[in-house]
């Protein structure tokens, strides 16, 4: 999105986020490689064809990606920090969160609830 563009009242901004493995000091029992990885666009995971991820890896990422989705005030963790290890101990594989472009979302594309019927209450 360009700077000069406004946001509606009804619309937010989020990250697309590329996670990806950056290194494995142990022994990966899932077969992982270095640069595997996963997307997350907007509220949707993906993956380039044909490939997998490690279901124990990925459920150490989850809890993050929301908030490495938005824009955090500057000193927060969450921007500063971008580094996930995999559960296993024997693993050690390391994950890295990149954000990529951003995109612009619609309220009413992603909650069930109208934004006009939320308006209408803070009338």
């Amino acid at each position: 999105m360009s700077q000069k563009q406004k946001l509606r009242e009804d619309q937010f901004e989020l990250y697309d986020l590329k996670i990806v493995v950056e290194a494995i000091d142990g022994h990966c029992t899932c077969n992982m490689k270095v640069g595997d990885c996963f997307y997350l666009r907007g509220g949707k995971l993906s993956m380039p064809n044909e490939s997998d991820f490690c279901l124990y890896a990925l459920q150490s990422t989850l809890p993050l990606l929301p908030a490495k989705q938005r824009k955090n005030h500057p000193a927060d963790w969450m921007e500063t920090d971008a580094r996930v290890i995999c559960p296993d101990p024997a693993c050690q594989l390391i994950m890295r969160i990149d954000r990529e472009n951003s995109r612009v979302l619609n309220h009413d594309d992603v909650s069930p609830i109208s934004w006009e019927s939320i308006e209408d209450e803070e009338l």
